[in-house]
């Protein structure tokens, strides 16, 4: 099973990566199963918001938060922190939005991309990171999750930047 965790604040997008991301990887096989779902105190724009995206071969059941993750892709930088390495598996990756460089994680200032797209959120910029760096679904299928889940007006704006999103991953 592939285990995502993202970080954001509320308002960010978080939770509706994680729901792209399932979407995306269940859109083209029979057995292919994604589970999305948040976690957060009291609903406030600002506030700490946790989501995850469960991936497998077998129906996922399981609604329990990860406890280690292959990735953890971070929406804003002023949540991450050291210690969140020792929630990643071996071989885990943690990717966040950020200006600045961090050792040991992958930095990209998704929020300068968010800008030029029009966009107020680097949800889909993030998630297109996801899938340039760990390719656990295509882009063709994330380009169709935004498709059958975001609303007409916002569409060829979201998937415009998760390509280039996808691009710069591949340079």
């Amino acid at each position: 099973m592939k285990e995502i965790l993202w970080l954001g604040r509320g308002g960010q997008g978080a939770f509706t990566a994680a729901k792209l991301l399932g979407a995306s990887y269940t859109i083209d096989e029979e057995n292919k199963y994604g589970l999305a779902f948040p976690s957060f105190g009291p609903e406030r724009r600002g506030a700490p918001v946790r989501a995850f995206t469960k991936l497998d071969t077998k129906p996922v059941v399981d609604r329990s938060q990860t406890e280690k993750a292959d990735y953890i892709v971070i929406i804003d930088d002023t949540l991450y922190s050291p210690q969140l390495q020792s929630l990643l598996k071996p071989t885990g990756q943690i990717i966040v939005n950020s200006k600045n460089k961090i050792d040991g994680v992958i930095t990209f200032d998704a929020d300068k991309t968010a800008a030029e797209f029009k966009l107020p959120t680097a949800n889909t910029i993030m998630l297109g990171l996801l899938v340039g760096i760990s390719g656990v679904v295509t882009t063709e299928n994330a380009v169709e999750a935004i498709k059958g889940y975001m609303p007409a007006k916002i569409q060829e704006r979201n998937i415009s930047a998760l390509l280039k999103a996808v691009q710069e991953v591949a340079k």
